[in-house]
């Protein structure tokens, strides 16, 4: 298929990363994904186990190299979209919510490079292959980001503000390159990651629901098709009205 479009999705093995690569792989997308966990053997999509690059997005070294590897899988081809999905937000020893009075200085340092750094190497290191495609990248923030949350910790909800204002920054940079930059901050969202207690923020929702992946799924794929061909530098909101 010489026509057939390239994304490449970080934190793919699960929820809202797994869901994005059904929906893209679909619609007749290669998929490349990146995570710490080897390939799943229960993902259906074609040639996943192939184009899955295992990948410690924590370790600044591992992220530079996984972009010297995705560059050869790409062999010389375009990339159309770039979806930095991957984030994760450390506990207390009970599962409890960690503060900035008690988030450990080397966790905020994880976390930082896994939901905001990795996002600046792939795109800065896949910035020739962005261009040349007139692609997209889709920055995934939460709605932690903008009003501290029950359950999202300290190290989480300031790394996903980052991104959003990254995200900003990005589309001002890339935007003469022809490359679109936006973001989509996911609210509660029916996930294996919720937290106890988010039944209790549903029941408050002017949609009294949760979210689906696939939901989420679908508003990344707009963002990196033609249908938002003039959109830039903005964040999504997918919350069921949480804000209002």
């Amino acid at each position: 298929m010489p026509d057939r479009k390239t994304l490449l999705l970080t934190g793919a093995s699960r929820g809202i990363g797994h869901a994005t690569v059904k929906r893209f792989s679909s619609a007749g997308w290669r998929v490349l994904t990146c995570s710490r966990h080897p390939f799943p053997e229960d993902c259906p999509w074609e040639m996943g186990e192939e184009d899955h690059i295992q990948v410690d997005l924590s370790d600044p070294k591992s992220t530079i190299e996984a972009v010297e590897d995705i560059k050869k899988r790409l062999n010389g081809s375009k990339l159309e979209a770039l979806v930095n999905n991957a984030g994760i937000s450390p506990k207390g020893e009970n599962g409890e919510r960690l503060s900035t009075l008690d988030t450990d200085l080397r966790d905020w340092g994880k976390v930082f490079h896994v939901n905001f750094f990795a996002s600046v190497v792939l795109a800065r290191g896949l910035k020739d292959e962005l261009e040349a495609a007139k692609g997209a990248v889709v920055n995934v923030t939460s709605i932690a980001g903008a009003r501290v949350h029950p359950f999202a910790g300290a190290a989480y909800a300031t790394s996903k503000a980052a991104l959003a204002a990254l995200t900003r920054e990005m589309a001002h940079d890339f935007g003469p390159l022809g490359v679109r930059v936006n973001a989509i901050a996911p609210g509660e969202i029916e996930t294996d990651i919720l937290s106890p207690g988010t039944e209790k923020i549903v029941e408050k929702l002017p949609l009294r629901r949760l979210g689906t992946p696939e939901e989420v799924a679908r508003t990344i794929y707009y963002l990196c098709t033609p249908e938002s061909s003039y959109v830039s530098g903005v964040e999504i909101e997918i919350n069921g009205g949480q804000h209002v």
